[in-house]
C-alpha cells in the first residue's frame, strides 16, 4: 500500500497569519488564502490572495478597502467584472480617507460602479435612481500613492444627503460647505486630497450645481496635484458648471491624454448665484477651473462639447491639446474652445472654434489657430499626420509617468 500523499499547507508570513486571526473576528467565514466559503450566503465580502484583496459580483469592495487600510503590507484591492452598485443610501459608494492612503484600487476586466440602485431607491425623488452623493470618495490626507485603475464609473443623478458625513470623513480641520456634498457626482476629492486617477471612463453622471465627473476641493490645500491620466469624460451633465471636471477655489489638478466628449453644462438655473445675489454662470465649459486654481493640460482632445474650458484663475498650462468644435447647443451664449479671462499659458495646440483671449497669450506662432480636421476616428483619436504629437490617444503615451 503505497503512502497518502498530503499536500503542504500554504506558508504566511507572521503578518498574515495575525491579520487573518483578527479579520476571522470580524467577519462570518474565515479568509481563506485558497478558496472562498462552502455557503455563499454566508461568505466573507472579499478573498484574500498573495497579490491582494479580490472582490466578485455581490461582495463588498468597501469591506475590502477596510482589510486593506488595517493590513500592515498589502495595499491592493482587485475588483473582479461586473457591476457594483451602493446597497444602502449614503454620502458615498466607495470612500477613501487618511486611513486608506496608500491603497490601489484595481479593475479586473469590465468593472462598472455606479450610483445608482432602483431597488432602494426613491421613485419620487428627482435624484431616483441614484443613492449616493459620490460614486467614490479620496478625503483629506490622500497621497499620490493611492490609486485608482480601470473602472466605469456612471449613475450620479443629482442626489445628495448631509447624514454620516463622518463615517466617509472624519478629518474636522478642513470647513465642509455646500460643495462638499453636491459636487463631483462620479468622483469627489476633499481637502490635501492628491489621488491618482487611470484609465477611468466617467459616463452619464449629472449633479447640480457643479461637477458631475471629478470635483476637486482642495480649498486651498493645493501644494499637490491629483493627477488624471488615460481618462475618458464623456456625456456628463450640471445644472451650472464644470459638467466633465471642476477645480473649485484653491485646487489643482494635472490632466494627461484624456477625452472630453458630449458633456454639457448650464442645464438648468444657478442655484448657488440665486441664493447669494451674485451674477450666474450661464455659459460654461466641459472643465471649469475657478479662481486660485490651476490646471496642468497635456496631451488632451476636447470635442464635440457645450464649450470647452472656462478657465478663471489665470495659472494653468495647455500643452498639445486639441479643441475641435466644442458646440454642442443649449442655453445662452456663443460658443467657444477656450475663455481664458485671466490668461495662462497655452503651447502647441491646435484650436478650431472661437478663442476667448483678452489678455492674448495664445501665440499664432506657438499654436495652430483655425486648425483642420483633426480626422477623428471612431474612439476619436486623431489620424491626421499633422496631430500626430498632439491630443488623446487610445493607448498611454510611451514616456509620460
Amino acid at each position: 500500500m503505497s503512502a497518502r500523499r498530503i499536500r503542504p499547507k500554504p506558508t504566511r508570513s507572521k503578518w498574515e497569519q495575525v491579520f487573518l486571526l483578527r479579520e476571522g473576528a470580524r467577519i462570518v467565514c474565515a479568509i481563506s488564502l485558497l478558496a472562498g466559503c462552502a455557503a455563499p450566503m454566508h461568505c466573507v465580502a472579499f478573498r484574500l490572495e498573495t497579490d491582494g484583496f479580490h472582490v466578485y459580483p455581490g461582495e463588498s469592495i468597501q469591506d475590502a478597502l477596510q482589510a486593506a487600510a488595517r493590513h500592515p503590507v498589502n495595499k491592493v484591492v482587485k475588483v473582479h467584472a461586473g457591476v457594483y452598485r451602493p446597497d444602502s443610501k449614503g454620502q458615498a459608494f466607495i470612500w477613501f480617507n487618511r486611513r486608506h492612503d496608500g491603497i490601489r484600487l484595481e479593475a479586473v476586466g469590465d468593472v462598472t460602479l455606479s450610483a445608482a440602485n432602483s431597488g432602494i431607491a426613491d421613485k419620487n425623488s428627482p435624484g431616483f435612481p441614484a443613492v449616493v452623493n459620490h460614486v467614490v470618495y479620496f478625503g483629506h490626507g490622500i497621497s499620490s500613492n493611492t490609486v485608482i485603475k480601470g473602472f466605469r464609473i456612471t449613475g450620479a443623478n443629482g442626489f445628495s444627503t448631509q447624514r454620516l458625513t463622518k463615517q466617509i470623513e472624519p478629518d474636522t480641520t478642513v470647513p465642509k460647505n455646500l460643495f462638499f456634498f453636491t459636487d463631483g457626482g462620479a468622483i469627489k476629492i476633499f481637502g490635501r486630497s492628491y489621488p491618482t486617477i487611470l484609465e477611468v471612463e466617467i459616463v452619464g453622471n449629472y449633479t447640480s450645481p457643479c461637477g458631475a465627473g471629478i470635483s476637486v476641493q482642495h480649498e486651498g490645500h493645493n501644494e499637490g496635484w491629483v493627477l488624471i491620466q488615460d481618462c475618458v469624460f464623456r456625456d456628463n451633465r450640471t445644472q451650472v458648471t464644470g459638467a466633465a471636471l471642476d477645480l473649485l477655489a484653491g485646487s489643482s489638478a494635472r490632466l494627461v491624454n484624456s477625452l472630453f466628449v458630449g458633456n454639457v453644462s448650464n442645464t438648468g438655473i444657478d442655484i448657488v448665484a440665486k441664493r447669494s445675489g451674485e451674477a450666474p454662470f450661464t455659459n460654461s465649459g466641459a472643465m471649469t477651473i475657478f479662481q486660485q486654481s490651476r490646471a496642468w493640460v497635456e496631451n488632451c482632445t476636447f470635442t464635440g462639447n457645450r464649450n470647452g474650458v472656462d478657465d478663471m484663475g489665470g495659472k494653468s498650462v495647455y500643452t498639445n491639446c486639441i479643441f475641435f468644435r466644442n458646440v454642442l447647443e443649449g442655453g445662452p451664449g456663443k460658443r467657444y474652445e477656450l475663455d481664458l479671462q485671466k490668461g495662462g499659458s497655452v503651447s502647441r495646440c491646435f484650436i478650431n472654434g472661437v478663442l476667448i483671449d483678452p489678455l492674448k497669450v495664445v501665440a499664432a506662432n506657438d499654436n495652430v489657430l483655425d486648425a483642420p480636421d483633426p480626422e477623428f476616428n471612431r474612439e476619436l483619436v486623431s489620424e491626421s499626420v499633422e496631430y500626430r504629437k498632439a491630443g488623446y490617444r487610445r493607448r498611454p503615451l510611451s514616456g509620460l509617468p
